[in-house]
């Protein structure tokens, strides 16, 4: 038994020393991406945010519960596959009512929830109303106009629609457990400008889909270039102050720095429930149009390399079981059965993070929680959409 534990204690001091060698040499060689890994695994900390202001926290517009117009015994299921994915909030609007505003335990209307890449479909809205201001002239053409280190390669030949559609052919970093790599720098490093704009063309543009978080960086390091503004403080004048929705952050890369447009836009889920209704409502709320009705109705337009994805945002259009993101990765979303309508418009945030839109059945789905590695994508609008009367 001595030996035995002799064996154990010097495996542990071993694992310990290790462990000590690889932070000191992260230290050395990143000291504030491994100070901010530290904090991320111990504390939960993504690093610093850039505020949007709105005018206090909300009731949502269409405040009164209006139940019947969904079976309940559809709100019931819906409502238990958010308690078996640990969800935080499932929101439910249908035909100008909030049929359901439920919030799981611990959870209420200001629990702001990491909801990873939904933030892509909000940037795709800012690239519109920047072309609609005249600070961009049109997305057939070069982002190299605007990002000038792109000038001289062949990533000269980018436009911006396919950085909006994921058919740029730049490359991108994928999961690596270097913590001092290149995923890492893009998610908690302090110059995510540099980390961008070094990624090379990979494939040739507008050959092939690949969703990825550098395209939809490019794009926010574009319309901050071509606004000459803050991009959190573009978000707040031309969105979110006009929508009634709460106060909200985006992360950047350093107190004043930029911001991560790719994903990281910290917001609750009554905010997202308008942002959704700007899609079911072509780019209109409260009488006022906020993005323009053309850029919403092209935004939602199949592509060409990939039928479910328009403007960095996803759409059902073809049934795939086992929804592949890129082709480097193995990543992928699993799907039950065909959308029960193909008008379908999703927000995708990373482990089941969503906000569902069915125009034909006049209905927005938010649900925001915990990360779910078995996302069942068609299960809460399908639920739904069989329990309208």
């Amino acid at each position: 038994m001595k030996p035995l534990l002799r064996v154990i204690k010097r495996l542990v001091q071993l694992i310990l020393i290790l462990t000590i060698g690889i932070v000191v040499w992260m230290y050395i060689d990143e000291p504030t991406l491994a100070t901010r890994v530290i904090k991320l695994a111990v504390l939960g900390d993504t690093g610093p945010t850039h505020a949007v202001a709105a005018n206090g926290f909300s009731e949502p517009s269409m405040t009164k519960l209006s139940p019947g117009t969904i079976d309940q015994e559809a709100i019931d299921q819906a409502l238990a596959y958010g308690t078996s994915t640990n969800s935080h909030a499932l929101l439910i609007y249908h035909q100008g009512r909030l049929v359901l505003e439920h919030y799981y335990p611990e959870y209420d209307a200001q629990t702001y929830s990491a909801t990873a890449s939904m933030h892509k479909s909000v940037l795709a809205m800012l690239i519109g109303i920047a072309i609609e201001q005249g600070h961009i002239q049109s997305v057939s053409e070069p982002a190299a106009n605007y990002i000038s280190e792109w000038a001289d390669d062949a990533r000269n030949e980018i436009t911006i629609e396919q950085l909006l559609r994921q058919t740029s052919g730049i490359d991108f970093p994928t999961f690596s457990f270097n913590p001092t790599g290149g995923f890492f720098k893009f998610f908690l490093g302090d110059d995510i400008t540099s980390v961008t704009l070094a990624e090379p063309a990979w494939t040739t543009a507008g050959s092939q889909f690949d969703y990825n978080n550098v395209g939809p960086q490019a794009l926010g390091i574009l319309l901050e270039r071509a606004t000459g503004q803050k991009y959190a403080d573009y978000l707040e004048q031309n969105l979110w102050l006009k929508i009634g929705v709460d106060p909200a952050s985006v992360q950047v890369d350093k107190e004043g720095g930029m911001a991560r447009t790719f994903c990281c836009l910290n917001a609750t889920a009554r905010s997202w429930l308008k942002i959704g209704l700007l899609h079911l409502n072509k780019g209109q709320l409260n009488g006022e149009q906020i993005v323009p009705d053309e850029w919403m109705y092209a935004s939602v337009v199949p592509g060409e390399k990939e039928a479910n994805y328009g403007y960095l945002t996803w759409l059902g259009t073809e049934y795939k079981k086992q929804q592949r993101y890129n082709s480097k990765g193995s990543t992928s979303v699993y799907h039950s059965e065909p959308y029960l309508m193909n008008d379908l418009i999703y927000f995708d945030g990373f482990g089941g993070q969503r906000v569902y839109v069915i125009p034909s059945e006049d209905l927005v789905i938010v649900r925001t929680g915990d990360v779910s590695m078995d996302w069942d994508d068609a299960l809460l609008p399908n639920t739904l959409v069989r329990g309208i009367h």
